[in-house]
């Protein structure tokens, strides 16, 4: 009878996740997409993506775990010990975002039949090849045993800092924006020739091409995290580009605080960025 009751509570606490790994993400016409990241993956689909999907008549679902500053090792931590140490925001169908706080990767992959996971870097240590890949193979390991057969992961790129950024990680760069421009690229073009990922979501060069531009060096609103309008708009650009595969700049939708010319590079620089992700493309606007 023991044995009996000890099944059947184990099945009752894997009966969600096995549900939501019998259904493919092909099947269901919604784009779904669940990163594991902190506040460059906030800036990058929490905001905007949705509403470029929207207007493209797609059907979309964003999952972000958030921990502010998190790197991959603490990602992998938590995943080795099933810590419930996320803020999981989720944008439903219907564009309304519902936080919970108290959430495990484990539990987020589960949540749904994402079609993409994002993986990523924490900023200061996403130009540093040896640290980066210290913690992502184990990392992406553990996300493929845990997900849905039919997803793919994907990397996101993160941007370098404003020039005049006082970030401490700065540093790790010599304070130099192309320094650490140049580091990002290396790192994330030698992600995308191991073919673990579907795909780079080429946010950093986006960032990069859109400060050739009447902009300029100010992308960001505090010399990291990106510009709350403009600076958003192109990594969810971006993102939109490659999920849908789909041109930005054909995308009617603009936030209302941004000029139209503002909207106009962000889009062009996120199209740029996705034909040429690990290379500066200048934006004459």
């Amino acid at each position: 009878m023991k044995k009996l009751f000890v099944f059947i509570l184990f099945i009752s606490f894997q009966l969600p996740f096995l549900f939501a790994q019998q259904i493919s993400p092909k099947d269901d016409n919604v784009m779904k997409v669940l990163a594991i990241g902190n506040s460059f993956s906030e800036d990058g689909i929490e905001n905007y993506l949705y509403d470029l999907a929207k207007a493209a008549g797609k059907k979309m679902v964003i999952g972000n775990l958030y921990i502010g500053g998190a790197p991959i090792e603490l990602h992998l931590k938590n995943a080795h010990n099933n810590l419930k140490a996320y803020s999981y925001r989720k944008v439903g169908e219907d564009g309304i975002k519902k936080t919970t706080d108290k959430v495990s990767i484990e539990e987020a992959l589960a949540d749904d039949n994402w079609d993409y996971i994002s993986l990523q870097q924490a900023s200061p240590l996403s130009g540093k090849y040896n640290v980066v890949m210290r913690g992502l193979p184990d990392l992406w390991t553990y996300v493929f045993a845990h997900m849905n057969p039919d997803s793919k992961m994907v990397y996101h790129q993160t941007w370098a800092y404003q020039q005049d950024s006082k970030h401490e990680g700065f540093k790790n760069y010599a304070g130099q924006q192309l320094v650490m421009y140049d580091s990002i690229m290396n790192v994330t073009s030698q992600i995308a020739k191991t073919g673990d990922y579907e795909f780079v979501v080429p946010a950093g060069t986006a960032i990069q091409n859109a400060r050739t531009s009447s902009i300029g060096d100010h992308m960001t609103r505090d010399g990291y995290h990106l510009n709350l309008d403009y600076g958003r708009f192109t990594a969810a650009a971006t993102w939109y580009a490659k999920l849908f595969n789909l041109d930005p700049r054909k995308n009617k939708y603009k936030p209302e605080k941004i000029t139209d010319i503002q909207a106009k590079i962000a889009k062009e620089s996120a199209w740029k960025a996705v034909k040429k992700p690990f290379k500066i493309t200048k934006v004459k606007k």
